[in-house]
């Protein structure tokens, strides 16, 4: 009998990627080892990252690192700069997860060519007609996922249908959210409300979502996104893409007007202290970096994208989210639901043909 291989325990880390690289991406990774027992590989320039870890205390923690000397920069063209710079921190982060020595993946730099790289290298799952990305955004309550964000501009109706099993699946497993209500992105609740795209796309949810597992409950507006209706709202990447971008600079304008207004007077600096405890949730609740990247499904594997201006604590939670996507199996999961839509749609053409 042969010895049994364990499974990989570490997560793969672009030590190279983001604004603030490699300080405090590196940061992230040893907050990450010590806070949640994280092993993590990385992978970059050998001098660079040891210098970085030298200003740390590492004992007993896990963070091999793994040589490159490439860096895809955040000027680069996607496509370009994966086909020419193979040997790129990022790429060699993704063949880990390939190779089975990772967990999963994670990377703050260029974003367009992580998702290329991803493609590249993981592959997209079986029936999967296009990854989608997932981003988390503070609602009332809890969170709510909108996918896609970014990668897909121009979408069918059929991927959208994807997207919402892929995002059910993502709040069932990483927020333990039983059932999570799925909407779909209109100007306007009513069915009829959208363009033609939204409006077949609701159409095939409400046909096929009970078959699904989807717990699709509608046509939703932008401001039931932070009002918290939904846990996972559907739409293209064109739109998902104006949402973040949107809600990045509301939420970013809304806590310096909060926190010039509590330092412009003793009295509201007196307030201030006494809202304070209040107030540090609040902060804590849209800090992006509580939620650490944004998840590319549709992929075989676990490939996180952080914010280009991600900082430790960014990484941390992005280190967390990676390994925790592979080891409650979303990927499998995703497979499997999308084996459920290649079943419904099967007799669905079979009927057509017959009528032909």
């Amino acid at each position: 009998m042969s010895a049994s291989v364990s499974a990989p325990v570490r997560v793969a880390l672009d030590a190279m990627g983001g604004d603030n690289a490699p300080g405090e991406i590196v940061l992230g990774a040893v907050q990450a080892a010590r806070e949640y027992g994280i092993g993590v590989y990385l992978v970059g320039r050998e001098e660079v990252i040891r210098a970085e870890l030298a200003k740390h205390d590492t004992t007993g923690l896990d963070l091999p690192i793994v040589h490159t000397d490439e860096v895809i920069e955040m000027d680069d063209h996607p496509a370009t700069a994966v086909r020419r710079k193979k040997n790129a921190s990022l790429i060699v982060a993704l063949q880990l997860v390939r190779d089975g020595k990772a967990l999963g993946a994670v990377s703050a730099g260029n974003s367009g060519a992580m998702m290329a790289a991803s493609l590249f290298t993981l592959k997209r799952l079986p029936g999967v007609d296009r990854p989608a990305l997932g981003g988390i955004f503070p609602t009332r309550d809890k969170a709510c996922l909108v996918i896609d964000m970014g990668a897909n501009t121009d979408c069918k109706p059929e991927y959208l249908q994807q997207f919402a099993l892929m995002g059910s699946i993502y709040m069932e497993r990483i927020f333990n959210i039983s059932s999570p209500r799925v909407g779909l992105l209109a100007n306007g609740e009513e069915e009829s409300k959208g363009n033609q795209q939204v409006v077949e796309t609701h159409k095939l949810l409400k046909q096929n979502a009970a078959a699904l597992g989807i717990n699709f409950i509608g046509n939703v507006e932008g401001r039931d996104i932070p009002a918290g209706v939904v846990d996972i709202v559907v739409c293209d990447g064109f739109v998902g893409n104006v949402v973040l971008k949107l809600s990045e600079g509301l939420a970013e304008t809304l806590l310096g007007l909060m926190r010039a207004e509590m330092t412009s007077s003793l009295v509201n600096k007196l307030a201030a202290a006494v809202l304070k405890p209040g107030l540090r949730k609040v902060f804590k609740r849209l800090d992006y970096a509580e939620y650490g990247g944004v998840p590319l499904l549709g992929i075989n594997g676990s490939a996180i994208i952080s914010h280009g201006r991600s900082n430790a604590k960014a990484i941390k939670n992005a280190l967390r989210v990676a390994r925790q996507t592979a080891e409650t199996g979303v990927a499998q999961a995703i497979a499997e639901g999308l084996t459920k839509i290649e079943q419904d749609q099967q007799p669905q053409a079979e009927v057509q043909q017959v009528d032909k």
